[in-house]
Order: C-alpha cells, then structure tokens, then sequence
C-alpha cells in the first residue's frame, strides 16, 4: 500500500494526514499556532512556530500511521506573507497574515491614485489589505530597511513557499500558480508574475519565488526532518486545495469550506469568468492539477467568531458546545452578529468595517450570541452565493462543504434550510489535506488520476426541511444588521 503525506498549515494550526492509496486515512497529527495581536486590526503568526509545529504534526501523523510516505503534499493560509534571510534562514519579523488590516490606508491610497482597474485586470483582485503584496510592500519598508540586510539577500513568500524553503533546507524557492494569484503580484492570463506591479509595490522580482505547477515537483524534504527523504510533489493554497478534494474540477462545481474564515469557490473552467459583484477572481486546478479559473467569495470571519466568544468572552468552554447552544433556542429572537472582527469581504468588500451586534434585549443570553455568530456563518453563505450566482450565471443545485465548522449539524441544517437546497458534507471532513494529497499522490502515481483518487470518498447530505421558510426569512433582518456595520465604518463623523 503506497501512501501521502499531506501537510496542512492553517491559520489557527498545523495539521498532518497520512492517507493511503485505498483513501483511508491512517495517520494524524496537529500543534495549535499561537495568534500575535500587537495593536488593534495588526495579525500576527511567528514563522518559526509554523515550520516547527507543521513537522512536530507530520512525525506524530507518521508516527501513527507507521509508514513511509511517497511523497508530500503541502497545503496552507493563502495570502500570510513571510520575508527572510536566506544566509541565515531566518524570517525578519513575524509573518503577517491574511487577516492583517494594517495597509487599509494603502489600499486607499491605491483606490484614489487609480491603480484598482489594473490590479483588477491583470489579477483578478481588488486592492484590500488580505492579499500579500501592501502587507510585503509594508515589511520591505518597515522591516528590511531597518535591518539593513542587502535585498540580494532576502527571499519572500506565502506559507507554502516557506515551508518548501525550510523542507529543502534552501534548496528550492517556488510556489504554485494558486498561492501566486493570492498576492495582488500574478498576472493570471499570463500565469506570470506581473512586472508593473512589482514596481508598483517595490518588490524586486528576484525576491519573489518560481511559480511551478500544483501537482509536480517542489523538490526533496530533508531526511532530518521526517526521518526519510521524501519528495515534495503537490503544493495549493488552502481554498483551491480543498476545491479539488471535493471533486470540484469541472466547470460550474462550487464548494464552501468553513474555517476561521468562509471560503466559496466555484470551478469555471479554462476561460476567465468577468467576476465583480464583490466576487473575486482566482486561479485553481482541473482534474490533472493544470491551472483552471474559479470564483471566489470571501468571509474574513467565519469560525473564528466562535473562537473569539470561546477565548475572548468566554462565553463557551469548547467550540463543539456551540451546537447545543443553538438548539437550545427556537429563534434568535431578532439578534444578529456581524462579525466583521477583521473587516467584511464579499459582497460588501468594506475594510473599515467592524464587528456588529443588534437587537439586544434584557432577556438576550450566551446562548443568543452563539447561536448569532453559527447563523451568521450561514447567512453570510447566503450572501455571497447569490452575488456569485449574479456573477456567472451558474445554477446552484448541491453545496459541498468542508472545513472544521461542518462537524456542527445544527448549523449544516441550517444552510441548508437558508439556501433551500442540499449540503453535502463529505465522510473525510479534511478536505483541504485531502486535495493535498490527491495534487501529490497523482503526481507520485499513487492513483493515476484525480478520478481513481475521489472514488473512495462518500457525503452525509443535509437537505431542506419543511420549516426552512423561517430560517430564510431572517435574511431580512441579517441584511439590516450588514448595512449598520457597514453605515458605522462609512460614518466618518466624529465629533461630539
């Protein structure tokens, strides 16, 4: 039995799958990341905590699993950028992350000058502070000028790109056309880093890694490091990972996964959709791991607005708990929760947004806000699926779900009833690890191709139940609480 070590380092952890040709999964491991938050919108992760709690998570998954992989695959955080000395390995501060705001005044700045048709035309982006390159641009002013360490000397790259770096021990400096196109740097036509916007962003291009293909060669992992020499031989950014572990390799296949953030993509082929709406185009992968276009619409906040009441207001020992919170209510009695903690993405697209509770009453309890923040995750759903339907034209008659918020039935139901048609939550809930493994194992030839890899996989389908009208009718009320926050980041009136 041949096997796939699938790496999958996430905003909130590191974890580890071993899987095995037969689809089995036989071998796990995980380490927390701690989350730095040195001011007010600023997010942080220590790049030397990543690289070491991603190997700590595969030699307890080998561990587990007792083999020898035949090879790596790698999946992460997209847009979290690192820069780093290469003679000495180490990064220049800690790795700013996708989540990060503090460029939103850039990006104003960059909105004002005109540059927004252009970056949207060569990338598929809009200039927001999620994408890597103003939070680069940021640490190459703020960081390497400070340090005074030559720019022949520094190296940059998304999270993947760092962890080929340190696997290799220096020896390869790449990524994939999917992380590439996160950065606000990548020309998608031409799958091509975009030369005017390395200039317009200060970044000279041999800080930048080699944009190699997903499914293919990253070269080799060190034996130091998991006990064997193994090639590297898949790498995609988190969403596109996750798109091609859900089959979704096709034209007009979507799936939602639901992290720390809310992730929708949908598959639309070898032609570039137009996009817009708030909708985002991207770059993924088709059945053999070659570039291929997508929609993609982004919650910033999805999950982790149970983690904020979990561990900031304490107001939930575990995240599971959230389920029953929720049951334990018949309605939300008209309180919603915007969890705009780090800014709303699509459709509103407004940086300066913030996190937003309504309808409040004396008899509002814990069990109100949790059950806001899972319906929140849902509605917003709702949302984006709409502007992105608007966007393409693509019907919408089964939703794929993934991610560690899925585990929750009380809120898979609810998507369904909001969305009024089936979610499908597949039997491996992983499937971001798992795309990272089908990317390198059809690369290794442990399956010979992306239709052998999927015929294991089997889905728990929610659908719609007779009281669904009820939970779409709080669309209303949700859209209402969207425009306060939205009309409060807008307000820029402070006087007294």
């Amino acid at each position: 039995m041949r096997h796939v070590l699938a790496l999958d380092q996430g905003t909130t952890s590191s974890r580890a799958l071993v899987v095995a040709a037969d689809g089995r999964v036989v071998g796990r491991g995980s380490r927390e990341l701690q989350q730095h938050f040195p001011q007010p919108g600023w997010v942080e992760h220590d790049a030397q905590e990543i690289f070491r709690g991603t190997v700590e998570a595969a030699r307890d998954a080998l561990r587990e699993a007792g083999v020898t992989p035949d090879a790596i695959g790698i999946t992460n955080q997209r847009e979290t950028i690192v820069l780093w000395d290469r003679t000495t390995g180490r990064p220049l501060d800690r790795a700013l992350v996708w989540q990060d705001r503090r460029t939103t005044a850039r990006c104003a700045e960059l909105r004002a000058a005109g540059h927004a048709e252009a970056i949207s035309r060569a990338t598929g982006l809009v200039p927001d502070p999620y994408f890597s390159a103003t939070k680069l641009e940021w640490l190459l002013q703020q960081k390497a000028r400070a340090a005074k360490v030559p720019l022949e000397r520094l190296a940059a790259g998304t999270i993947d790109s760092w962890l080929v770096w340190k696997l290799t021990n220096g020896a390869v400096h790449a990524t994939d056309p999917t992380n590439a196109s996160r950065t606000m740097l990548f020309d998608i036509d031409r799958m091509a880093w975009s030369d005017e916007l390395l200039a317009l962003f200060g970044v000279p291009r041999d800080l930048m890694p080699e944009v190699r293909p997903s499914s293919g060669a990253f070269g080799v992992a060190g034996a130091e490091h998991l006990g064997a020499a193994i090639p590297i031989l898949g790498v995609a950014g988190d969403q596109q990972a996750a798109l091609f572990g859900q089959g979704c390799w096709a034209a007009g296949e979507s799936k939602n996964t639901y992290g720390t953030g809310a992730f929708l993509l949908l598959n639309t082929g070898p032609v570039r959709p137009a996009g817009g709406q708030g909708i985002l185009t991207t770059v993924a992968c088709d059945a053999t791991g070659a570039p291929a276009y997508a929609l993609e619409a982004s919650i910033f906040v999805a999950g982790a607005a149970v983690q904020w009441l979990r561990d900031g207001l304490r107001l939930l020992e575990k995240a599971p708990e959230s389920e029953a919170m929720a049951r334990a209510l018949a309605s939300n009695e008209g309180v919603y929760f915007v969890p705009a903690l780090t800014g709303l993405g699509a459709p509103a697209w407004e940086p300066e947004a913030r996190g937003t509770i309504v309808g409040l009453t004396r008899g509002t309890t814990r069990e109100h806000l949790v059950r806001a923040a899972l319906e929140a995750m849902a509605y917003g759903t709702a949302d984006v699926l709409e502007a992105m339907r608007g966007a393409s034209g693509a019907p919408l008659d089964v939703l794929r779900v993934d991610g560690g918020a899925t585990f929750n039935d009380w809120l898979m139901q609810f998507q369904a009833d909001v969305l009024g048609v089936p979610v499908e939550r597949p039997d491996v809930i992983e499937t971001t690890a798992m795309g990272a493994a089908g990317l390198a194992g059809i690369a290794a030839g442990v399956w010979p191709d992306a239709a052998t890899f999927f015929a294991s996989r089997t889905y728990q389908r929610f659908s719609p139940t007779p009281g669904a009208n009820v939970a779409r009718q709080g669309l209303g009320g949700w859209r209402r609480a969207v425009r306060a926050a939205v009309s409060w980041a807008r307000d820029t009136d402070r006087g007294t």
